[in-house]
């Protein structure tokens, strides 16, 4: 064959192949096996081997890029692993009412329909909702354990130790004990040794507990950061300076009729990091609040003392003085205080957001006067059983709140009025809303615009 001839084959073959590309793939398969002609070897030296540009069937995409709109390529495996779990899902899932009540998938999410008191009846159901409410500690949030010992006493060793298991098991918190004495207290380290970091807040009710038998419980819980004390009048002060650690954070004392003035200085001096203080307590003085300083004003936010008697305005003197930074404070009861009282409050802790004067027989319209124009933080203000106070006087005519504050170039507080009462609507010839306050109000101040009530 002549050169010319050669030339003119390749060429046809070239050609063959640039536009039969489509065809390539199933030529591939047709001529595996076949030894090439001289003439395609010659044509490979020109074009390149046909094998080295063939279009796989199934091409492959690297892991992590996306088809087009964004959906990922699926191995076929995985498409396979999904439908086995449907299917071993569908084969295990209960059919019938027994089953379901006993699957576990289903009472987790169906004790959650039910407050944290109604589980402690669920859990009387059968053991198998008992096991697993039990299992998850946040079905038993907010709730407390509180022990009877008059009841307890008469339960046997094993009882009470399968009661305090099932304390740490639901992650309880909280320890309530009613009417315990010294030697209930003994037998609480003795059967709940766990006690000494599980607990965290300790609240004993009309128990005969002894200074020692306290010292010795404290001593003894060593998470101990909330404390509540009721109706203890076996206690002392000299208890109360016995027992109180400094990791305390939260403090209330009410009806133990032995804790008096002293009491409250032991509070002051050895709780420094002391965030919230109630007291309770008929006979406490002026003097039991000289005991306060400033050390205490960092921490120390919240100040309930409710039925102090006693406590006057000159008491009202050392607690703007000595806690400048409360946000909640309550007189509630505290029948002695006065509306020159209430001025101190509003015009020396502007960081309140809370202030109870209920049961306050001498405050009247002046002291809400002060409150509106000085008190801004103010978020929730209580007048409960405060007869003297004509809350249209504040909400109405002259003794606006806003227009006392524009009177003193102040940025005027904004309230409305969200009250619950039983009132006397009287117009008068400005059809103006009067309100007669007969038996309690309760009065909500918040951060929008003054709204007066009107008919």
């Amino acid at each position: 064959m002549s050169g010319q001839g050669v030339v003119e084959r390749a060429s046809a073959e070239l050609s063959k192949r640039i536009n039969g590309l489509s065809l390539r793939v199933g030529k591939q398969h047709r001529n595996v096996g076949k030894s090439s002609s001289v003439m395609e070897r010659m044509t490979n030296v020109f074009c390149g081997n046909s094998n080295t540009c063939n279009i796989p069937l199934n091409p492959t995409i690297p892991q992590g890029q996306t088809l087009t709109g964004g959906e990922k390529l699926r191995r076929p495996g995985a498409k396979i692993a999904s439908q086995s779990r449907k299917a071993v899902y569908i084969a295990s899932r209960p059919i019938t009412w027994n089953e379901l009540l006993v699957d576990e998938d289903f009472l987790s999410k169906f004790f959650w329909y039910f407050t944290a008191a109604d589980r402690s009846n669920l859990a009387r159901v059968c053991t198998r909702w008992k096991e697993i409410l039990y299992r998850n500690s946040n079905y038993w949030s907010g709730l407390s354990l509180c022990i009877n010992y008059k009841q307890f006493s008469q339960t046997t060793a094993n009882e009470k130790t399968r009661l305090y298991a099932s304390f740490i098991r639901r992650g309880f918190l909280t320890l309530g004990m009613l009417g315990a004495k010294d030697e209930d207290v003994h037998e609480l380290i003795t059967y709940f040794p766990a006690s000494s970091k599980c607990v965290h807040s300790l609240v004993l009710k009309w128990c005969g507990i002894s200074d020692r038998g306290l010292e010795t419980l404290v001593e003894h819980m060593l998470a101990i950061y909330e404390l509540e004390i009721f109706c203890c009048n076996d206690l002392s002060e000299s208890g109360l300076w016995a027992c109180l650690v400094p990791q305390i954070r939260s403090l209330k004392l009410a009806d133990c009729i032995n804790i008096s003035d002293e009491a409250v200085g032991a509070v002051a001096q050895l709780l420094p990091g002391l965030c919230e203080f109630s007291l309770q307590a008929y006979h406490v003085t002026d003097a039991a609040l000289g005991f306060f300083s400033p050390k205490q004003s960092a921490s120390l936010n919240a100040l309930k003392l409710q039925s102090c008697w006693e406590i006057t305005n000159h008491g009202i003197v050392n607690i703007v003085h000595s806690l400048p930074n409360l946000t909640v404070l309550s007189l509630s009861g505290c029948t002695k205080i006065t509306d020159d009282g209430i001025e101190l409050i509003s015009e020396n802790l502007r960081k309140l957001r809370s202030l109870d004067l209920s049961w306050c027989p001498r405050i009247t319209d002046v002291a809400l006067e002060y409150i509106a124009c000085d008190l801004t933080a103010l978020q929730k203000l209580i007048l409960d059983r405060s007869l003297n106070t004509n809350l249209a006087a504040v909400f109405g005519g002259d003794s606006h709140p806003a227009r006392y504050g524009r009177e003193k170039g102040k940025n005027s507080p904004k309230w409305v009025l969200i009250a619950t009462y039983r009132a006397k609507r009287v117009a008068d010839s400005d059809s103006a809303l009067t309100l007669s306050v007969t038996v309690s109000t309760v009065v909500d101040i918040f951060s929008i615009e003054c709204s007066l009530m009107t008919n």
